[in-house]
């Protein structure tokens, strides 16, 4: 197998992995089985693709890989994937299998950027090709927040209207305020983990390839700032502490905050040039 279709079987692997990861804190916040059976086989690939690799290097090497820290760390978040797969099966429980595939995804990407010199050149395309998931993964999640914010405005404007009770043909054609508070979850749901992982890959990413790298960087405290509010903001919809307006309300302002962080963070930062 070239080094070039193990470069692209790798991304892939990653890309599965953190889809998998995006559909379990669906299921972990609001409990959809539909997410944790789609999260479930995702994951499963992805190990599947581990196990390929890992028995790849067995052959190879003619030894059971363990005896660098670089090996290590592969065997170790194959593990823990192993371990979430066994979780989902036999004890299902959610906040484990979760955490331990956060776990699992962090160490796997910490392996791809630890450097090695028997397969560089690899871990050089993966680097730069990991750096675009990491932009693409926050473009995206910026994008779910918009829709969040979207669907935010359409929730004032349709409680106003229902409040003022002012029918007009062009109203029929709005949603019900419950589909529009479900978008706006929905929204956000997408959102959170992307950026999450988006950070991940970036941190990791920034550690191993700059030279200077500091952790008070303007657009790194925004990101994780942004992704800690969102969070909050989920936690306190679901244990029914954030509802109706008040909910609308402090998404569009968490995603004014987002706004400035794109634009203004961007400016400041010491090493971001434009995501």
């Amino acid at each position: 197998m070239t080094e070039m279709t193990m470069t692209r079987l790798y991304e892939v692997m990653v890309i599965l992995y953190a889809i998998g990861i995006v559909f379990y804190f669906i299921d972990y916040l609001y409990k959809y089985v539909k997410a944790r059976r789609v999260a479930f086989w995702f994951v499963c690939i992805a190990w599947v693709m581990q196990s390929v690799f890992f028995i790849l290097f067995i052959i190879e090497t003619q030894r059971f890989p363990i005896l660098s820290l670089f090996e290590g760390i592969y065997f170790y978040a194959w593990l823990l994937t192993t371990l979430s797969i066994v979780l989902h099966c036999i004890a299902r429980v959610d906040m484990p299998v979760f955490f331990v595939n956060v776990l699992s995804f962090v160490f796997v990407t910490i392996h791809l950027f630890a450097p090695t010199e028997k397969v560089q050149p690899m871990v050089d395309s993966l680097v730069s090709e990991m750096l675009v998931i990491h932009i693409s993964f926050a473009i995206m999640s910026y994008a779910a927040f918009s829709l969040s914010f979207v669907f935010s405005m359409l929730y004032l404007i349709l409680y106003r209207i229902l409040k003022q009770k002012k029918a007009h043909p062009l109203w029929s054609r709005l949603p019900s305020l419950q589909q529009t508070s479900s978008w706006m979850s929905n929204s956000m749901l997408v959102g959170v983990p992307l950026l999450f992982i988006s950070l991940i890959l970036g941190l990791e990413w920034a550690l191993m390839t700059l030279d200077r790298l500091s952790v008070f960087d303007i657009k790194i405290i925004g990101s994780f700032i942004i992704t800690v509010i969102y969070l909050i903001i989920l936690l306190l919809h679901r244990s029914g502490k954030l509802m109706g307006t008040s909910y609308a309300w402090i998404q569009i302002y968490a995603y004014l905050l987002t706004v400035v962080n794109f634009f203004l963070g961007n400016k400041m930062s010491n090493f971001h040039l434009w995501y």
